[in-house]
C-alpha cells in the first residue's frame, strides 16, 4: 500500500474508533434513559468505558504516532475524564519498536545534508530509546566539530521518518471528532472540546520541532546562569535541525538511583530537597519550568573542582516540553491565596475562575459550599498542623469534591495542568528518593515569598474587598425595606413577555422533535442489537416507521387544522 493509502487507512481507523463508541455512548447515556432504563444504562457504565479505554490503548500501540500522545495526555485529565479511562491509561508507555538504522541513518543524512561518516567518527546503530516521535542515538563528533564545540561524546534525537504526515493525519481526525463532540450540548456544558483539542495540538507540533527545543534549553539556560545546581547540555547547532537534534552526552547518575548516589558519597536526603527548590524556582521565579521531569530527564552530576565549591548538580535534558507561568495565573493565583487567608469561599471560586479553572457556564453555587465546607474543616490550620489531620478526612473530602468538581463544567488550562504535573512528578521523584520527604516543607517558603512579593497588590485588594462589603451592607437595610413595601402592595410581578405564543409553538415542535429522536433511537437500536439479535433488531427498525411518519406529516396536518 502506498504511503497516501496508508494514511487514508490511518484516517479511517480513528474515525471509525471514535464512531463507533460515540454512537454506543449517545444509545446508552441519552436514548435509553428517556425510555426509563437509566438502570440498565448506569449498571453498564464503569464496564464500558473501561473496555473504550482498554480498546484506545490497544489502537494507539498499534498506530503509535500521537495516539500514545493522546493516551498519555487523557490519563492526567482528572479534571475532564472519569477515573476508570485514567486508570486504564495510566500505564500506556511510549515505547514503540524502533526504525530500523539503515533507515534512520538515511532520513538523519537528508535532513543534515552530509553522510554520517563526515559529520560523525562514529553512531551508534543500536539506538538508546525508541519512542513514538522519535528515537535517541549516542555518537562522537568528527575531529573538525570537536576542534570548534569542544565536545566529543553526543547524543543524536532524530525524528521518525514521515512522523510530521503522521502527526498531521492524527491532528485532523482527532479535529473531526472534537468538532462532532462541540455540538454535543451534554459535552459543550462541561468541556471546551476545541480549546482542549487545540492545547494538545500545539504541545505536539512543538515536541517535533527540535529547533523550538534547543531554544526552550538556551532559555531554561539562562536562567540559570550562575546557578551551580543547575547544567544544560551544550546543543552543537550546526548539526541540529527541525528533526535532528545533536546535544552533550551528560548520561550521569539517575536521579533516584538512591544506591548510586550513596556510592558516590551524596546525601540522598540532600538531593530530595535540593530537586524540590531548584523545581519551585522554575514555578515562582522564572516562570519558565520543565513540564516533563521524570526521572529519565534528570540527572545528578559529580562535579570536580568546581569553582562554588558543590560536589555535585542536577542536569535536565529533555526541553520539548515547557510550561509559563503568564501574568494573569499569577493574578487568579493571587486571588485565590487572598479568598483561603480570609476563609471566603465565594472569592475562592472566583479566584478559580480567573485561573480558567471554570467554563462560563459553570453553577458554582454547589462549589462555593464545598469551599465553604473545606474552611471550615481544615481552615486556619498551618502546613504543621495539617500533617498531623487523619488521612481519612482528606480522602473522603477529596471524594466528596472530586463527584461535584466532575458534574461541572470544570477545566485545567494547559499551563495550570503543567505546573500541576510538574508539582506532582517533583513530588512523586523527591518521595522515590527520600520516603521521609514532606512536600509541605518545600512549598512553605515560596508560598510566603509569593505573598511577600505581592503584599502591596493583596493589601489593595483586601481594601477594595472590605470597601466593597461595606457598601452593600449600608445599602442593605435601604432595599429590604423597600422590597417589603412592594410585596405588601403587590407590586412584586415577573413579567414573560409573549410566552404563551412561545409555549404553543414549543408544543408542536417538541412533538414532532420527540417523534424524531424516537425513529432514530429505534432504528440505531435495531442496528446494534441485529448482530446479537436478528429478530428483535429487524423489529425495532421496522417499528421505527411509524415515528417517521409522524415526524413527516405532522407538521402539515397542523398547518391545515383540525378535521372538519
Amino acid at each position: 500500500m502506498t504511503d497516501a493509502g496508508n494514511m487514508r487507512a490511518r484516517y479511517r481507523r480513528i474515525m471509525r474508533f471514535a464512531t463507533r463508541y460515540l454512537v454506543q455512548t449517545w444509545w446508552y447515556e441519552l436514548v435509553l434513559p428517556r425510555f426509563g432504563l437509566t438502570r440498565i444504562a448506569a449498571r453498564t457504565r464503569s464496564r464500558r468505558i473501561q473496555r473504550i479505554a482498554r480498546n484506545f490503548n490497544t489502537l494507539a500501540v498499534d498506530l503509535g504516532g500521537l495516539m500514545i500522545k493522546v493516551g498519555q495526555f487523557m490519563s492526567s485529565r482528572l479534571d475532564v475524564l472519569p477515573r476508570e479511562i485514567t486508570r486504564e491509561l495510566e500505564g500506556l508507555q511510549d515505547e514503540v519498536p524502533a526504525v530500523p538504522f539503515e533507515r534512520i541513518r538515511a532520513h538523519a543524512e537528508t535532513e543534515l545534508g552530509l553522510s554520517f561518516d563526515r559529520a560523525f567518527s562514529f553512531v551508534d546503530p543500536i539506538p538508546l530509546a525508541a519512542a513514538s516521535l522519535g528515537q535517541v542515538h549516542r555518537a562522537r563528533l568528527s575531529e573538525r566539530d570537536t576542534a570548534d564545540t569542544g565536545l566529543t561524546d553526543v547524543v543524536l534525537k532524530i525524528q521518525r521518518p514521515g512522523i510530521e504526515l503522521i502527526v498531521d493525519v492524527d491532528l485532523r481526525a482527532l479535529r473531526r471528532v472534537a468538532g462532532i463532540l462541540s455540538r454535543v450540548r451534554l459535552v459543550s456544558n462541561r468541556v471546551d472540546m476545541l480549546t482542549l483539542m487545540e492545547e494538545f495540538a500545539k504541545t505536539s507540533l512543538e515536541e517535533i520541532d527540535y529547533l523550538a527545543e534547543a531554544a526552550n534549553a538556551e532559555r531554561f539556560t539562562q536562567n540559570f546562569a550562575g546557578d551551580a545546581r543547575v547544567r544544560v547540555p551544550e546543543f552543537v547547532w550546526e548539526r541540529t535541525t527541525r528533526r535532528v537534534l545533536t546535544m552533550q552526552d551528560v548520561t550521569a547518575i539517575k536521579i533516584t538511583d538512591v544506591d548510586a548516589l550513596r556510592v558516590a558519597g551524596i546525601d540522598p536526603a540532600e538531593v530530595a530537597a535540593e530537586f524540590a527548590s531548584v523545581m519551585f524556582d522554575q514555578l515562582f521565579v522564572h516562570g519558565f519550568f520543565h513540564g516533563d521531569p521524570h526521572p529519565g530527564n534528570v540527572f545528578v552530576t559529580q562535579l570536580d573542582g568546581d569553582p562554588s565549591g558543590r560536589r555535585w548538580a542536577f542536569t535536565f535534558i529533555d526541553f520539548g516540553m515547557m510550561g509559563e507561568v503568564p501574568d494573569a495565573l499569577r493574578r487568579g493565583l493571587r486571588q485565590v491565596v487572598i479568598a483561603a487567608a480570609s476563609r471566603d469561599g465565594k472569592g475562592m471560586v472566583d479566584g478559580i475562575r480567573e485561573v480558567g479553572v471554570l467554563l462560563p457556564t459553570a453553577d458554582t453555587a454547589e462549589l462555593e459550599r464545598a469551599m465553604t465546607t473545606a474552611f471550615a474543616r481544615f481552615g486556619g490550620m498551618g502546613f504543621a498542623e495539617l500533617q498531623e489531620v487523619d488521612p481519612r478526612q482528606f480522602q473522603a473530602f477529596a471524594l466528596e469534591f472530586s463527584e461535584l468538581v466532575r458534574s461541572l463544567p470544570f477545566q485545567f488550562p494547559e499551563n495550570f495542568l503543567l505546573i500541576i504535573r510538574a508539582l506532582s512528578v517533583t513530588s512523586g521523584v523527591c518521595s522515590s528518593i527520600n520516603p521521609a520527604f514532606n512536600i509541605w516543607d518545600a512549598v512553605e517558603p515560596y508560598s510566603a515569598q509569593l505573598i511577600r512579593s505581592e503584599s502591596g497588590n493583596l493589601v489593595q485588594d483586601v481594601v477594595k474587598r472590605l470597601t466593597s462589603s461595606a457598601g452593600v451592607i449600608s445599602r442593605l437595610p435601604q432595599r429590604l425595606d423597600t422590597l417589603t413595601s412592594r410585596i405588601e402592595e403587590g407590586r412584586v410581578s415577573v413579567q414573560s413577555p409573549r410566552l404563551e405564543r412561545r409555549l404553543s409553538n414549543l408544543e408542536l415542535l417538541g412533538r414532532r422533535v420527540i417523534s424524531a429522536i424516537l425513529f432514530t433511537a429505534l432504528l440505531i437500536g435495531g442496528i446494534l442489537l441485529r448482530p446479537q439479535d436478528v429478530v428483535l433488531g429487524i423489529v425495532l427498525m421496522s417499528v421505527s416507521a411509524l415515528p417517521l411518519l409522524h415526524t413527516l406529516f405532522a407538521g402539515i396536518i397542523a398547518r391545515r387544522g383540525p378535521l372538519p
